[in-house]
């Protein structure tokens, strides 16, 4: 058996012919016809309000902090157990982060505990949806709406994934999706900010567009353009959009072929042998499972360790995943470390994720499970 790696990036036999073609119409730039196709598929398809292109998801994200208005004093809630990028989009407008610790039964954030997080200065909540599960959104909107906050939902694990129904990304006031290469669908580097709330519609537009009001002026809106308000350049190039509009259209063929391997892997886990060593991925009757990935938690750390060095001696590249945000030096050096949070430590020391992608075999999934088995049984 050859080494198995962690992922492989999903290209299609015609992602080359979009590329192309973005070649032979001669604009590489950003808002061409490939970015506007991207968008429009999301906005028709999961009934997103607006949804703005954007270079990666932590762009995304940073124009939602930029829209929720977030300033030097603000507080904002986020998951300790998260990317970095979950939080540094709001630090990087002056907010203070207060970490929330994750939940028992998923790395998700434990909504239970949000309202104690809650002070004076809280503007907004930013659930992440781990693995593509979904949180508790009915009761992070209630607490939301009690308190005027805004929420902000991390959805970059969470393409074509649900909430009791509802497309996730469509339930916040703003989300923000990744199609970075380790992403169920991939423009290799991309984001895609999605925009719920009539209040910023206008505004997402002109952050997008470097601060101008460009886009009002092409529909006819203003007889001009010119710089009205802060923005950057999010917008990903044509070539980008190409490549992640091959897998759009294709979608459906990517995820039941993921979610095969996904649940291949748990019927061959699911073995009372193995249930003393470690606990299968748990997905809440509210939330369905897009297959982003497939990871599971050891009972004990010292395990974990060994685990990923024995998968890595024979051949297999499965890894951990998040270290926990609250306990980074940034976090320390800045004075926003120190809190308890058991459940977002516990994850860091315990989670192991194993390869998955679209063009894993069944045989290479056995091959994994026999030596985590096998690991086990030594």
């Amino acid at each position: 058996m050859n080494a198995i790696p962690f992922n492989k990036p999903c290209i299609l036999d015609d992602s080359l012919k979009y590329v192309s073609e973005v070649f032979q119409k001669g604009k590489l730039c950003g808002n061409g016809d490939f970015t506007k196709k991207c968008q429009t598929f999301f906005e028709t398809g999961y009934g997103f309000k607006k949804c703005l292109m954007t270079s990666s998801c932590t762009d995304a994200l940073e124009m939602a902090a930029i829209l929720c208005n977030i300033r030097p004093g603000d507080e904002v809630i986020v998951p300790s157990y998260t990317f970095v990028s979950t939080a540094l989009a709001f630090v990087r407008q002056g907010a203070k982060i207060v970490f929330a610790d994750s939940e028992t039964m998923t790395p998700n954030i434990d909504t239970s505990k949000i309202e104690s997080l809650i002070s004076p200065n809280t503007k907004a909540i930013v659930p992440v949806h781990y693995a593509g599960v979904a949180c508790d959104m009915e009761q992070i909107m209630r607490i939301a709406d009690k308190y005027g906050l805004w929420v902000v939902e991390d959805a970059a694990q969470a393409v074509d994934s649900f909430y009791n129904g509802r497309p996730l990304g469509s339930i916040g006031h703003l989300s923000a999706f990744s199609f970075h290469e380790t992403k169920n669908i991939t423009s290799g580097e991309g984001g895609l900010l999605v925009v719920n709330d009539d209040r910023l519609l206008t505004r997402a537009e002109i952050i997008w567009e470097k601060g101008t009001n460009r886009s009002q002026f092409f529909r006819g809106e203003v007889n001009k353009y010119g710089w009205v308000d802060t923005g950057s350049s999010f917008l990903p190039s044509e070539l980008n959009a190409a490549l992640l509009y091959s897998q759009l259209i294709h979608l459906k063929m990517i995820q039941d072929r993921r979610i095969a391997l996904w649940n291949h892997y748990f019927r061959q886990l699911d073995d009372p042998a193995l249930n003393e060593h470690i606990v299968l991925p748990y997905i809440p009757e509210y939330a369905t499972n897009n297959a982003h990935m497939f990871y599971f938690t050891c009972r004990k750390a010292d395990a974990r360790t060994a685990l990923l060095s024995y998968l890595k001696d024979h051949g297999v590249h499965a890894t951990f995943h998040y270290l926990s945000l609250h306990n980074s030096d940034f976090a320390k050096n800045h004075g926003l470390g120190g809190q308890y949070l058991p459940q977002a430590d516990f994850y860091t020391d315990n989670l192991v994720r194993l390869p998955l992608y679209f063009t894993l075999s069944e045989d290479e999934q056995t091959y994994v499970t026999s030596v985590v088995k096998e690991f086990f049984r030594r």
